[in-house]
């Protein structure tokens, strides 16, 4: 029995949740990949899966296992990745997960230059507003509105997302439309739900920082969302650049007190941590940094 290959399809198994998953993932059946579990759990003595109708859960020898297996196959990956950096270009899938607007607007438009400059690797990006976990859920690179919060992984700056106060004009017509931070307090201010000071806006006035608390009927995990409701005369919201330019130029949005620069959020591409980074996820985070850098939007 190839050990390590049963290790890797149990590895996948778990992440995915099903062996069904694993199977459509490695093109293959999903009999297949019962077996090689099997073998696994055979050769080991021990069970590793529970199964049942609907969902596969790990057993307490389980769970020890896959945290095992992944710190081996982790480290037999690295030793392969350092010999082959010496003479190979990047080559593999990785595995990406980004909030769904950023993907939408920002990756997706300069992914297919990166997949063009390295035809030996292929992406697999899963676009999500959610934080998932990326040892768990098998992630080379996420990318994250937000600053480093786990010592298990490591962060690379990419730029700080300039966010700017927005309203429509019909909105600002019926409001009255405020000019001070202050007055934020009596408008409908529009939420991102997943930001870690929900309902408090930051803004930046003659070198000082300000804080004041929000409310609004409405808060939201995707920006898209926000933006049709601010559109549609729903009330404020803090939104990136790169979503509002096309309105601003438009005249269907107008910029709230502009004077009062509002505090950016910085993104970051996020990978798990190790001695030694893989060649693929280096060249990615390498080119889509550039590549931000030279949008004019983002700065």
């Amino acid at each position: 029995m190839d050990q390590l290959g049963a290790m890797r399809v149990f590895i996948r198994v778990v992440q995915t949740g099903s062996f069904s998953a694993a199977a459509r993932e490695q093109n293959t059946s999903q009999a297949t990949i019962s077996k090689k579990v099997a073998a696994l759990e055979a050769k080991l003595g021990i069970k590793l899966l529970t199964r049942s109708s609907r969902e596969l859960s790990l057993t307490e020898a389980g769970n020890e296992y896959f945290d095992r297996s992944m710190a081996i196959i982790a480290e037999l990956d690295e030793a392969e990745a350092i010999v082959r950096s010496q003479v190979a270009s990047p080559k593999g899938t990785i595995r990406l997960t980004a909030p769904v607007v950023f993907g939408r607007l920002l990756l997706a438009p300069i992914l297919p230059e990166f997949l063009s400059r390295y035809p030996e690797i292929k992406v697999d990006l899963a676009l999500s507003d959610k934080h998932v976990d990326l040892i768990s859920e098998g992630v080379d690179v996420a990318i994250r509105a937000r600053q480093l919060e786990d010592s298990s992984l490591v962060a690379r700056h990419l730029f700080d997302n300039p966010m700017f106060l927005v309203a429509s004009s019909q909105y600002l017509e019926m409001q009255g439309e405020p000019t001070e931070p202050e007055a934020l307090r009596r408008h409908n201010c529009l939420v991102y739900s997943l930001l870690k000071s929900v309902n408090i806006w930051h803004f930046r006035y003659n070198e000082k920082d300000i804080s004041v608390p929000v409310n609004g009927n409405f808060q939201c995990d995707n920006g898209d969302a926000i933006l049709e409701m601010v559109l549609k005369g729903g009330g404020l919201a803090q939104l990136p650049m790169w979503m509002v330019e096309e309105h601003l130029s438009a005249g269907r949005l107008k910029l709230v007190m502009p004077e009062y620069v509002v505090q950016p959020l910085p993104f970051n591409a996020i990978f798990p941590q190790s001695r030694y980074v893989p060649l693929k996820v280096r060249a990615f985070i390498d080119f889509i940094k550039l590549k931000l850098q030279q949008n004019p939007l983002v700065k």
